[in-house]
């Protein structure tokens, strides 16, 4: 269950769950085959912020936690819609 893997699809409802100096953000990336992820990152999160915004395409790489929310350790935007 906690096998790294990796995640393709567009970005839908950012949320920043927790605001601290390291911010924890929250979004749903729907997949290639219409599923829909929640997903977290912390790591890298103000990049992330900065860089992705909905309806981005993205991949990211990461882990499943005991909630089955997608954990994410890196990430790269392949197109924006700034």
């Amino acid at each position: 269950m906690n096998d790294r893997t990796y995640l393709k699809g567009n970005v839908e409802k950012i949320k920043i769950v927790k605001l601290e100096e390291t911010p924890l953000v929250r979004f749903t990336i729907e997949t290639d085959h219409d599923e829909r992820e929640n997903c977290l990152i912390k790591t890298h999160s103000l990049n992330f912020l900065y860089q992705v915004n909905e309806g981005s395409s993205i991949v990211i790489y990461g882990t499943r936690n005991k909630r089955n929310q997608f954990v994410v350790k890196k990430y790269h935007v392949y197109s924006s819609s700034r």
